[in-house]
């Protein structure tokens, strides 16, 4: 049977497939610690379940015809809230995770050619969406000596050539955020073009230090119908297997990805919508938000700390997220048993293999010379891996 064109140029992700290599080990006997997954550590809050599970008693299992009508007012009360925004339902789509979300838009907005401004590193799906949408990305290196940021400068000299531009802030891989007045300067050059702005903001509640967040939409009045926002609970409310998310943007853009939904997979489920609808209602949130923050604060700078301790490591703070993405290229050339590593699929591999400690590869994300360790993990678990590390790459 012969595959579509489309599908043959879609690349797998590296994030799942280390997972995956890391989860078979350890059903094997194997003791590997895992830095690999882009998931919170922690259990969905209990009240979230409780609302889900009340739902379900309630007999909440059929089709959702109000499409989230509910869910969509309190994410809307959320917005104004929360980020500025002043938005009406028609303004959102609920949808199968944020994944689903970015796909959607990407297929509604981009024809056959159409290109996108992409920052260098880059979420692994984001490429392979505009591809399946018949896009193509002009990439925008940064890398750690820029602090993975792109500039106003770096919109001017390639706007003319694009039609979307993609922000993502707090990021995934590399934990950097913009600031608010870097986020200003990058308006006021997105407001100079035509460019639509793809504003992803699902880590928006993991900021550490005095780092301050602010949406990218709320910045001037005039981003409002230029910009799409998409977010989701899968992050804040550790909420990733119940696959819901959401987008906020303007209205006929709402409209084409909920036509483009109704043939694929309609609305998520009412049970799951209710358990959404309890994170973004119930007076618990705030505290089940800040307990998994100040964690994640406190891991975060442990190994930042211990990465940068490593001959040959070299690692930005991360100031937002759950990701360190040190520079390893200084080990590149080296030989770790048999495997002479040449990049960072190299380094990710030795490492899992010799000393049992998962994580993903950068060129994933499109820099080869990091990889992208999650520190949703114990800070037992972070030095026992970090020690691993530290030990293979001690060896002559």
């Amino acid at each position: 049977m012969q595959l579509s064109s489309r599908i043959k140029s879609v690349t797998p992700s590296a994030t799942l497939a280390v997972t995956a290599r890391a989860r078979q080990m350890k059903a094997e006997g194997i003791d590997v610690v895992s830095f690999g997954a882009g998931e919170p550590d922690f259990d969905t809050p209990e009240f979230i379940k409780a609302a889900a599970k009340a739902a379900l008693d309630a007999g909440d299992t059929k089709y959702t015809p109000k499409c989230g009508a509910e869910l969509k007012v309190a994410i809307v009360e959320k917005l104004r809230r929360e980020n500025g925004l002043d938005l009406k339902p028609e303004n959102v789509l609920v949808t199968f995770g944020g994944k689903q979300a970015l796909f959607n838009a990407f297929q509604v907005l981009l024809n056959p050619g159409d290109k996108v401004l992409m920052p260098v590193p880059y979420w692994v799906s984001y490429p392979e969406q505009v591809k399946l949408a018949g896009g193509e990305c002009i990439f925008i290196p940064t890398g750690p000596e820029r602090n993975f940021k792109i500039t106003a400068e770096d919109i001017a000299a390639n706007a003319g050539q694009a039609k979307i531009i993609l922000i993502n802030s707090p990021c995934n891989p590399t934990g950097a955020t913009y600031t608010p007045e870097e986020l200003k300067d990058i308006a006021e050059a997105v407001l100079k073009t035509d460019l639509v702005v793809f504003t992803d903001e699902i880590y928006e509640k993991f900021l550490y230090g005095d780092t301050r967040f602010v949406s990218f939409a709320s910045l001037d009045e005039r981003l409002i119908e230029r910009t799409l926002t998409f977010n989701g609970l899968a992050k804040t409310f550790s909420m990733t297997g119940w696959r819901i998310g959401w987008i906020a943007g303007p209205a006929e853009v709402i409209k084409a990805m909920a036509a483009l939904g109704s043939h694929q997979t309609s609305s998520p489920a009412g049970f799951i919508q209710a358990g959404a609808l309890a994170a973004y209602t119930d007076p618990a949130a705030a505290e089940s938000i800040k307990t998994m923050r100040k964690e994640f604060e406190k891991r975060g700078r442990h190994m930042h700390r211990r990465l940068n301790a490593i001959e040959g490591v070299s690692c930005t703070e991360p100031t937002g997220a759950f990701y360190c993405f040190p520079d390893v290229s200084a080990h590149f050339g080296r030989t770790f048993g048999e495997t002479k590593v040449n990049g960072s699929m190299d380094f990710a591999g030795v490492c899992l293999e010799q000393a049992k400690v998962a994580m993903v590869p950068g060129i994933a994300f499109g820099e080869d010379r990091c990889v992208r360790l999650s520190f949703a993990a114990s800070l037992e678990q972070i030095d026992k891996g970090i020690d691993r590390l530290e030990e293979m790459l001690k060896q002559t």
